[in-house]
């Protein structure tokens, strides 16, 4: 049996839980009250903003039920609005709101920090080197 140190596999789930756990911390530290999923599903909401609820759910990794929660959560902190859909009464839109468009502003600049942080040291032909590998193990499994 393998050691479990000598799996690529442990690393790479090692590195997106040490990332994650260090991104809330500098989210917290920052004083803005959000979280990973919160900021990514607002942001890329923000960059697409006719997205449907099911397409944000795969862009952002997370399962349905999972973006309804987040949703749920970025509507009672007052940074998105659920719009009823003209065409289709069960569905809504979903808008950012303007206190949406300022935790943006604030959070960009901590986000592009501890990513950098986060990156320090590896250069941009490592860093393109192991997008193209994560790339092949996605390609791989799908």
């Amino acid at each position: 049996m393998e050691k479990l140190d000598s799996v690529l596999f442990y690393y790479i789930e090692k590195a997106i839980k040490s990332y994650r756990q260090f991104a809330q911390r500098e989210l917290k530290n920052a004083g803005l009250i959000i979280t990973v999923d919160q900021w990514l599903t607002l942001n890329y909401l923000n960059e697409n903003p006719q997205i449907t609820q099911k397409d944000l759910a795969e862009a952002v990794f997370k399962d349905t039920a999972s973006i309804t929660r987040i949703i749920d959560l970025l509507v009672t902190a007052k940074y998105v609005k659920r719009n009823i859909n003209k065409e289709d009464k069960r569905k809504s839109n979903l808008s950012i709101t303007t206190l949406g468009l300022e935790i943006i502003d604030k959070a960009s600049p901590i986000v592009n920090n501890y990513r950098n942080q986060a990156l320090k040291g590896i250069g941009i032909a490592k860093e393109d080197h192991v997008k193209m590998v994560m790339k092949t193990i996605i390609k791989n499994c799908q």
